[in-house]
């Protein structure tokens, strides 16, 4: 039996943030919502049963929490810092997907949020 691939996920994180060009934007601040997914190799925890031998998704949500408390003015850069956070937490990561989503933003239209998706590779 081989393992493919494997893959850790949070869907829809929602959290209340200060990012946007606009000064008022920080002032006032959002929610967002944050999924992530992270490509690990679980195949020793599938052996083991220990969270020791697998990312432990409770730590994975504190990197993308904390990351997501430091202001910036783009998705983009959130998004970034978030990539990087994760492989330096979790090295044996060879990618992160993630979407980043701001509810409501201020431009004028109805739709339900904003959002940036990237896909970075681990280049270790």
């Amino acid at each position: 039996m081989t393992l493919q691939s494997s893959i850790i996920s949070i869907e829809q994180l929602r959290l209340y943030a200060r990012h946007g060009v606009m000064e008022q934007e920080r002032c006032v601040g959002a929610y967002y919502r944050v999924s992530v997914r992270v490509h690990y190799n679980i195949w020793q925890a599938m052996q083991t049963d220990d969270v020791a031998d697998t990312l432990n998704y409770a730590e994975l949500c504190q990197v993308v929490t904390a990351e997501m408390q430091q202001p910036s003015n783009l998705l983009e850069h959130v998004a970034g810092r978030i990539c990087k956070a994760v492989f330096a937490r979790f090295p044996q990561t060879t990618a992160v997907e993630l979407k980043l989503t701001k509810e409501n933003p201020p431009m004028g239209a109805d739709c339900a949020g904003a959002s940036v998706e990237v896909v970075m590779r681990n280049e270790k």
